[in-house]
């Protein structure tokens, strides 16, 4: 049941007791509390799924009570199926030069990674509905086994071409895992506890961005870069094996309105994946395989726009769409929706560009680049595990509103930074944002989860992830054309003393900075400013895409968020 005016500790939403050494139903029927079922203090975890459809009778232990599913070896398998994810763009990237040495392509090596980005973006709505209609388990399982094959695949490939296909392979599966892991994480621990689980999440992805780059460049340089697709195997059977001996799902019953077996909605489906799909590769494309205002560019943008108003109207006639209208009426979920997406726009200036910037301005080594940008991942988990006792006190709203507050700031102050600067500066601006952030996604998430009962968990969550990602595509595309905007301008506006002696064109700009050796002293101090500028543009537009989160919490999000009475909402699947 929802309940608008109801507060986490006073504020957000409400709480129930954890629970950990309740005992359930007696006899023979397993009941579940916040974290614990049966008897017994000691409990990891439950058999059935908080907020999710009510358990069926288990058949008693010798002892007489009910038996008990412990969560420590599932936690384990999300940690390890979203590990397979998060290292998956950070290993592969270090091994690029390898990997086209060996099977060329140069020219389309850019699409390892957006074929992959593609793949998991247009996939993760059809996921989230197909996890909320037939369970998380059988989703989970699938995904994680195709992902394994594509990435065994990838390790086969035998050109550049065969590659890009094998990585959207790798791609479908990862959709899967991504949404799934973290609606199964939300189903396991009540409101009070998910934190914990969301931390351990974080630091997997802080570990990735760290491990990541040194596992690729040691496989690549000391073995093979197939390896780096062949070491997934192991880690995804272990998941594999954890998820199908220890997660117990419990059996769903109908609800008395529904009739017949349950309806996949293939063609909104096929809408959402052709739509997203074809706006995506319009995002990818532009600026660098055409110009953005040529016929290529337009018609896919057309095409796009066409094929949403069909997907809307499908949508609307579907009697089970994939991606339901309520997802957008509801303010909460479109207020969080509208700002992690902001947070995917915002989140390209330090990923895409703080490594440019430390390597063409502060002239650092690729690994102390790589330290620079990952500096942030060690103060966001850090943040998100601790953001419990800011939103249980003020709510979810407000600790994200200073969140993203301070984030902006954060954003701000890198274009103050000096010219060129010490490696120290842009590093404490990471540990602030980290930090901010942190405080800013976590309490979103979690927040949202919680309004929504388990049969639509799945959909909620795979519609704010789905809005990120499609965030982090337009970022990539916005802030590209930014820079390279700035860029061309100060290369037409050089001196005629440097110009002769500077790059011709944006091509040959990368090709300067990784031979600073062949420019005179002036053009490279030129150029070096030149690039500084150009990243200076891209976190001031950063920090608009903070604004722009900011309002959304502001002006579209309730006060307070509608929290689910989880232990008095039992809703079966329709």
């Amino acid at each position: 049941m929802h309940s608008e005016g109801t507060s986490v500790g006073g504020a957000g939403g409400d709480t129930a007791s954890t629970g950990s050494g309740s005992t359930g139903s007696a006899g023979s029927t397993a009941g579940t509390s916040r974290a614990g079922v049966g008897s017994g203090g000691g409990s990891d975890g439950t058999g059935a799924i908080p907020g999710g459809p009510p358990p069926t009778p288990a058949t008693p232990s010798p002892s007489g009570t009910p038996p008990t599913v412990r969560r420590g070896p599932v936690v384990a398998a999300l940690m390890l199926g979203m590990a397979l994810a998060a290292l998956d763009g950070t290993i592969v990237s270090t091994a690029v030069p390898q990997i086209v040495g060996d099977l060329g392509g140069f020219a389309i090596f850019s699409w390892l990674f957006a074929g992959y980005l593609l793949a998991v973006t247009v996939t993760l709505p059809v996921y989230g509905k197909l996890s909320d209609t037939f369970g998380r388990k059988p989703v989970l399982i699938a995904g994680i086994a195709l992902f394994l094959v594509g990435s065994l695949l990838c390790a086969f490939a035998w050109n550049m071409e065969s590659l890009i296909a094998f990585r959207i392979v790798q791609g479908l599966g990862g959709g899967a895992i991504q949404g799934t892991v973290q609606t199964v994480a939300a189903d396991l621990y009540p409101l009070k506890e998910r934190p914990k689980i969301q931390a351990k999440l974080s630091t997997v992805w802080a570990v990735s961005a760290v491990a990541g780059p040194a596992v690729g460049g040691l496989l690549a340089s000391y073995a093979d870069w197939r390896w780096i697709f062949l070491v997934n195997l192991p880690v995804g059977a272990v998941a594999l094996l954890l998820i199908a001996r220890h997660f117990h799902e419990p059996a769903r019953t109908k609800s008395p309105t529904a009739t017949g077996r349950p309806r996949i909605d293939w063609a909104g489906a096929l809408g959402v994946f052709a739509c997203g799909g074809l706006l995506l590769f319009a995002l990818v494309q532009g600026g660098v395989a055409w110009p953005w205002l040529s016929a290529p560019s337009l018609a896919l943008f057309g095409g796009s726009a066409l094929l949403a108003a069909a997907t809307v109207v499908i949508e609307r006639r579907a009697a089970e769409p994939i991606i339901p209208g309520w997802v957008w009426r509801r303010r909460t979920i479109a207020a969080v929706n509208l700002a992690l997406g902001a947070l995917g726009l915002l989140m390209v200036a330090p990923t895409v560009f703080l490594p440019t910037y430390a390597q063409a301005v502060l002239e650092l080594d690729p690994i102390a680049a790589g330290f620079v940008l990952s500096i942030m991942t060690l103060s966001w988990p850090v943040s998100a595990a601790l953001s419990q006792h800011a939103y249980n006190r003020i709510g979810f709203r407000l600790t994200a509103i200073i969140g993203i507050g301070c984030a902006a700031l954060i954003l701000l102050a890198f274009p103050l930074l000096p010219f060129p600067g010490s490696a120290w500066q842009p590093a404490l601006i990471m540990l602030l944002l980290g930090g901010a952030l942190g405080l800013f996604q976590l309490p979103l998430i979690v927040g949202v989860q919680s309004t929504v009962g388990w049969t639509e968990r799945g959909t909620t969550t795979a519609s704010v992830l789905f809005c990120r990602q499609v965030g982090q595509s337009v970022g990539a595309a916005l802030f590209g054309a930014v820079a390279n905007a700035t860029l061309a301008s100060r290369l037409a506006d050089a001196p005629e003393a440097i110009r002769d002696g500077l790059p011709g064109d944006l091509d040959s700009v990368s090709h300067a900075l990784g031979d600073p050796g062949r420019l005179t002293a002036e053009a490279a101090d030129y150029l070096r400013r030149a690039v500084d500028a150009a990243v200076d543009y891209v976190y001031l537009g950063a920090a608009c895409a903070a604004v722009l989160a900011l309002l959304a919490l502001i002006f579209v999000a309730p006060r307070r968020f509608p929290v689910i009475n989880e232990p008095e909402d039992p809703a079966p699947l329709k």
